[in-house]
């Protein structure tokens, strides 16, 4: 890994590669680190078992990679969700 990172920057890391929709190259601009990078940092600061059970859920998804995501722009949203207008959910 070629920066020092602290325990706040190395925690969003692991916590950004866990989320679905987040991608290796949104963690790239944001921290520098590539998706072999990440995935170093997550084998040294995760329990074996919870490595495993990352890479297998991340293996292959489409959402992980913005090349391979069928969407452009925005995020997925649910028909049968609510709008939300000026903070306050408004009924159907």
């Amino acid at each position: 890994m070629s920066t020092t990172l602290n325990s706040i920057e190395s925690d969003r890391i692991i916590e950004m590669a866990w989320e679905d929709r987040t991608t290796f190259e949104a963690i790239f601009i944001q921290f520098g680190l590539n998706e072999q990078e990440v995935i170093n940092h997550l084998r040294q600061e995760l329990k074996p078992a919870s490595f495993k059970r990352w890479r297998a859920r991340v293996q292959g998804r489409k959402t992980k990679h913005a090349k391979l995501r069928t969407f452009i722009e925005g995020r997925f949203k649910c028909s049968r969700q609510r709008q939300i207008t000026q903070n306050k959910i408004s009924k159907r």
